[in-house]
């Protein structure tokens, strides 16, 4: 006796495909009906600590914060020196180079300032307060 097999173009096989290929569709798209997208955020304070005699923290200093995929947050520091954040938990590295101009005596000097933190962890149950210690380049303006 001679066994029959489905050929790829019978309609048994044909069904049998399609009903298979439906019902994965409708599985695969079932968890995404229940998406929520917010992002839960963490708020963040980023401090920038300048050298002893050089300057008092000034605002518009700008401050990036970048995450571990490559995304960056940018702000700029208040009068205090403080760049403030909300940020998705992760794991990030803090930036900072800024120049300022001191022209109030009679010279002009020029500060440069950069900084870096790596590997800082932002997370809900942290206090995620950074304080960015400050490297400095001073020059002389002469005109």
């Amino acid at each position: 006796m001679e066994k029959r097999r489905h050929h790829p173009t019978s309609p048994t096989w044909a069904t049998a495909t399609l009903f298979t290929l439906l019902t994965l569709l409708a599985i695969g798209l079932l968890p995404s009906c229940d998406y929520d997208e917010t992002v839960e955020t963490c708020p963040v304070s980023v401090h920038l600590i300048y050298p002893d005699n050089s300057i008092e923290p000034y605002e518009g200093a700008r401050v990036e914060m970048k995450d571990a995929t490559s995304s960056i947050y940018v702000d700029s520091t208040d009068a205090s020196g403080t760049a403030r954040f909300n940020l998705p938990p992760g794991l990030y590295e803090a930036t900072t180079n800024s120049q300022y101009i001191d022209s109030t005596g009679s010279s002009r000097w020029r500060y440069i300032f950069n900084g870096v933190k790596s590997l800082i962890v932002i997370s809900p149950d942290s206090t995620n307060r950074i304080e960015l210690t400050l490297k400095m380049s001073k020059k002389r303006i002469v005109e």
